[in-house]
Formats: structure tokens, C-alpha cells, sequence
């Protein structure tokens, strides 16, 4: 059974630095690309960065100054931290992996994270 759960999500205060990670589980976690989302009230949801198995990266070209995303293998889990946060980034944040060949795209259930003071 495929799983991905996400964590690290809660209050966090305006300027704080927001740490979230995802593990995987019933997949081969190292052949995927892993991928962070947010999705705000009322919004589609938002694209932030992804990590390819050689862990080359892709970002949000307005979040990248923000952001960094990693992955540990070893412990089937990708990671994402944001700086400087504002009650704008509050959203429910999800990972993904995906493969290409065959197309495969497994979603986590989301954590939420709130910024305000």
C-alpha cells in the first residue's frame, strides 16, 4: 500500500522558518521525483519545488529565494523548508512523488500549516 505523510505543519509565527518533511512508504521512494504543493483557501493548487532522484532540484521561481527542498533516501523521506514566512503562505501543504515510465503520481493527504502571530 503506497503511502506518503507529510509533517510538520501547525502555527507558525510571521518571519519564523517552516520545516515540513514527507515519507514514503510502498513505492521505490529513491526512483521518484518528489514534489512539494500548497493549496490556499479559495486557490488552485500552487506548484513550490520538486527533487529529482539525482537530487537536482526545481522551484518556484517566486518562492526560491525562500525555500529549499532536500531528500534522504535512506529514510524514504523529502523535505521542505520556508523562510520568512508570511500569513500569506498559509495553505495546506502537500508532497507527491512522480515517475515517468510507466506515468505514476502518488499524492499525500496534505498538512496544514497557518501563519499569524
Amino acid at each position: 500500500q503506497v503511502q506518503l505523510v507529510e509533517s510538520g505543519g501547525g502555527l507558525v509565527q510571521p518571519g519564523k522558518t517552516l520545516s515540513l518533511s514527507c515519507t514514503g512508504s510502498g513505492f521505490a521512494f529513491s526512483d521518484y521525483s518528489m514534489g512539494w504543493y500548497r493549496q490556499a483557501p479559495g486557490r488552485e493548487r500552487e506548484f513550490i519545488a520538486f527533487i529529482a532522484p539525482d537530487h537536482s532540484t526545481v522551484q518556484q521561481e517566486s518562492l526560491k529565494s525562500r525555500i529549499t527542498i532536500s531528500r534522504d533516501n535512506a529514510k524514504n523521506t523529502v523535505y521542505l523548508q520556508m523562510s520568512t514566512l508570511t500569513p500569506e503562505d498559509t495553505a495546506k501543504y502537500y508532497c507527491n512523488g512522480f515517475i515517468m515510465s510507466p506515468k505514476t503520481v502518488y499524492w499525500g493527504r496534505g498538512t496544514q500549516v497557518t501563519v499569524e502571530s
